[in-house]
């Protein structure tokens, strides 16, 4: 067999389907004993400091609705504001279910912002 060179193996490669590159990911990893994963770093226990680096890095925000309140028609309408797609006896469930993620893994901003119209609206929320 004549050897090939790396552009000619990625010219045969975008003639594959994904599920025949799968294949052949699969059995390359069964011939030669490897994996085509991305090795993880596991770190040991990291002393205060560290704690504090990684809560400086956070970028991804949840917003957990505590409490509705005293005003739980006004924190259902702002979670159905916050919340897109929510009906009405979702954002209720949702409200009652308290405490209860709002919004996942959104940006700082926008997780202030969500935690100010709940307040706003008389819920108690916070952003973690």
């Amino acid at each position: 067999m004549a050897k090939l060179t790396t552009d000619e193996l990625l010219e045969a490669f975008k003639e594959l389907t994904l599920i025949e590159l799968s294949e052949f990911v699969k059995q390359f990893e069964e011939t030669f004993g490897v994996t085509a994963a991305a090795p993880v770093a596991v770190a040991g226990p990291a002393g205060p400091a560290a704690a504090a680096e990684v809560a400086e890095e956070q970028d991804e925000f949840d917003v957990i609705l505590e409490s509705a309140g005293e005003k739980k028609v006004q924190v259902i309408k702002a979670v159905r504001e916050l919340v897109s797609g929510l009906g009405l006896k979702e954002a209720k469930d949702l409200v009652d279910a308290a405490p209860k993620a709002i919004l996942e893994k959104a940006t700082k901003e926008a997780a202030e912002a969500a935690k100010a119209k709940l307040e706003e609206a008389g819920a108690k929320a916070t952003v973690k």
